[in-house]
């Protein structure tokens, strides 16, 4: 009689996991590989028990009664998310399946579960490491955190990483940080976060849209770290560099910065340049950046930012679109030439530079040329694919039969999703 294929649980607690497309890539890469999957994840769409797009990637979500907006309530927030999460893989567990278990951050509290799946119960635990929750902290923080939380979560993050069978990392600064936390290197594999080929549409050429207007867009989360004002500060500048005509800021996505973010705009009366569609989904996404002329990414310069890859900065790029972005680490090595950079990230460079690259469509055709490049190339999901299927199929060789990987269900819903950070 046949083995069951190996199956793998992915846990998730800062997003739905229909949500999640770094997620939603890695569980249907893995179920090609011929792996079942489940996901543990906050309750998102009511009733949804199937991730969209899968052929039975299995979904566990929980509720979330809590909502951190201060050091308590993070604090009760993720405690309530790990009983969830234990709860439910428990329940895996006794049903036979959780074979190995992904685990995603934000938080990193799960370490004490690794302890349990490791070294009691033998089975590969994965960290997928999302996020520097340390430097988020600081930077929700306006960079002066209270000391003793910041070196807790520091703990945290370490414990994470050391207790873990391996770790993905979404780029180089991450790898180094696992090092740096006393992680072996040979345990941590970069994992990049970008869009499938066949999740773009085919991009023409530079071009207004049918109206005639050139659009800039910011396509993305819309929090407190994510600096979305200066984009805003930036079109009230270019403004007074080039008149309110031919050209508009269009600011797609949601969070908790967005009210605040309408009114700015309507109290410096930009109204006029500045839209706001809301959260897109997978095709609204395309359909704008293909639209796009420039796009800019208004994160400002921090030990977060700097050493974090921006999901849209790749989604961006991917399309061939011109990225005007501060000059930070990780945002050079994935654009590279792809990106104007700018010095500071004040509102004023982020206007000049936009102002002097509207005005060069040789610069920019060459800015798109070179971002095709690099998302054909590096950053395309299945150059990921390669490596992060690698590590599964290291870790689970002794439970894997010999697999013929299935094609993807024909007229499936496309994978891409709306843009996080």
């Amino acid at each position: 009689m046949r083995p069951p294929r190996p199956h793998i649980a992915i846990v998730i607690a800062n997003l739905p996991a229909e949500r999640d497309r770094r997620v939603i890539r890695e569980c249907l890469t893995l179920e090609e590989e011929g792996y079942q999957v489940t996901v543990i994840a906050p309750r998102g769409r009511k009733g949804l028990r199937t991730l969209p797009g899968s052929r039975g990637t299995r979904l566990r979500p929980y509720p979330v009664w809590v909502y951190g907006s201060g050091l308590l309530s993070f604090a009760m927030e993720f405690v309530s998310s790990f009983l969830f999460v234990a709860a439910r893989l428990t329940v895996e567990v006794l049903r036979g399946r959780a074979h190995a278990v992904q685990v995603c951050n934000p938080p990193d509290v799960y370490w004490p579960l690794a302890v349990v799946y490791r070294f009691l119960l033998r089975r590969p635990w994965v960290f997928d490491h999302h996020d520097l929750c340390p430097e988020i902290y600081a930077t929700r923080s306006g960079g002066s955190p209270n000391r003793s939380a910041y070196r807790m979560l520091v703990a945290m993050e370490r414990l994470t990483l050391r207790h873990s069978s391996a770790v993905f990392a979404t780029n180089r600064s991450f790898v180094e940080n696992a090092t740096a936390r006393g992680v072996p290197a040979d345990k941590v594999t970069v994992v990049r976060n970008g869009p499938k080929r066949d999740e773009i549409a085919a991009a023409g050429p530079d071009a207004p849209g049918g109206d005639g207007v050139q659009r800039l867009v910011y396509v993305g989360v819309i929090g407190p770290q994510d600096s979305v004002d200066v984009a805003v500060l930036a079109a009230e500048e270019l403004t007074r560099l080039r008149g309110r005509t031919g050209w508009k800021l269009v600011i797609a996505g949601d969070g908790e910065m967005l009210p605040a973010l309408k009114k700015m705009v309507c109290e410096k009366s930009l109204g006029d340049v500045v839209e706001f569609p809301g959260w897109l989904d997978g095709p609204g996404v395309d359909a704008l950046l293909r639209s796009g002329t420039i796009a800019i990414q208004p994160d400002q310069p921090s030990a977060m930012n700097d050493r974090s890859t921006m999901a849209k900065t790749v989604e961006y790029v991917a399309r061939g679109l011109p990225v005007v972005a501060a000059d930070l680490t990780e945002t050079r090595r994935t654009a590279e030439d792809a990106a104007v950079y700018v010095p500071t990230g004040a509102p004023s460079e982020f206007a000049k530079a936009i102002d002097a690259l509207l005005d060069d469509p040789e610069r920019r055709g060459q800015m798109r040329a070179t971002g095709l490049a690099r998302f054909t190339e590096l950053l395309s999901w299945e150059h990921q694919a390669q490596a992060y299927t690698s590590v599964w199929n290291r870790l689970l060789s002794h439970r894997r039969p010999p697999v013929v990987p299935r094609p993807r269900v024909e007229g499936a819903p496309s994978t891409s999703q709306p843009v996080t950070r």
